[in-house]
């Protein structure tokens, strides 16, 4: 199996609502996004896909993100806006737009510097 990775980053403000039903304070993250696919055999360039391409997928897939209040997107008002949740609506957007012949392995998010979260199928 061959994977390849793109990182890439966006600035957005969330509340992640509580138990008890109150908001956290509102704040802003620097959120880091490293997204993975994969394939079992390379493409007639030796490529798994072009990093490029990648790369412009992931960043399309979190232009919506970018410098938004998260609690404000259909997906957060369903979901609490948690770097598991978003980690999980960026895996739905890059998924929707791979061609075949590559695998979407995981999106991981760092809310911030250390604080990890990943999604996968």
């Amino acid at each position: 199996m061959f994977s390849i990775f793109v990182e890439t980053s966006f600035k957005a403000s969330h509340q992640l609502t509580l138990p008890d039903g109150s908001k956290e304070p509102l704040h802003e993250h620097n959120w880091q996004v490293i997204s993975c696919v994969s394939s079992k055999k390379l493409d007639n360039m030796g490529l798994v896909m072009d990093f490029h391409m990648l790369k412009t997928i992931v960043n399309k897939s979190v232009s919506e993100l970018e410098n938004n209040y998260l609690n404000k997107l259909s997906y957060f008002q369903i979901n609490n806006p948690s770097a598991e949740a978003v980690s999980e609506y960026i895996f739905g957007q890059i998924e929707k737009q791979l061609g075949s012949g590559v695998k979407l392995e995981s999106v991981k998010v760092m809310e911030e510097y250390g604080c990890w979260s990943k999604f996968s199928k």
